[in-house]
């Protein structure tokens, strides 16, 4: 096991072997290439945060859009899903969104533009860019983030009559 120490987490203890290597960093942090992930199980695993293990600073909140938007399906590249399927066609891919929360989280939003896809078999990821012109860098997420816990609350409310 190693540690490091990281500006939200404190000390974090890890596997090396969990890392996530992103061979050509993210888009301003290409230096960077080694991350693991991190979930929040309190959010069912809709909340994520993927952090760098060269620099305890440097964290992004990631959110698995599909949970909310099941119809999110962005259209990748070909040679990018490829390169990121490491030559393993069973490999699952997953895909998670860049969040940003401001103090209001009303703003909250997040890049459905441009996902994170990573390879948890091969221990691989990269953010790739979406062909989808409907797809912005700035999705505002707040109304769907509560649409969802109302459907999920509405859901257990029924359960709840049913007995």
């Amino acid at each position: 096991m190693k540690t490091i120490s990281t500006k939200n987490f404190g000390e974090l203890e890890y596997d090396p072997q969990s890392v996530i290597t992103f061979a050509e960093g993210l888009p301003g942090f290409d230096d960077l290439t080694k991350y693991i992930l991190l979930t929040d199980e309190e959010s069912e695993g809709l909340f994520h945060w993927l952090q760098s293990v060269e620099d305890g600073d440097l964290v992004f909140v990631l959110l698995n859009v599909k949970q909310i938007m099941p119809d999110y399906e962005p259209t990748i590249n070909a040679e990018l899903l490829d390169a990121l399927l490491a030559g393993d066609e069973n490999a699952e891919l997953f895909y998670y969104n860049i969040a940003v929360v401001p103090e209001d989280v009303k703003q909250m939003r997040v890049n459905l533009k441009a996902p994170i896809i990573i390879n948890e078999s091969a221990r691989s990821g990269m953010q790739v860019l979406a062909a989808n012109e409907e797809y912005s860098i700035r999705h505002y997420i707040f109304n769907a983030l509560a649409n969802t816990e109302n459907s999920t609350e509405d859901s257990t409310d029924r359960e709840d009559k049913k007995c």
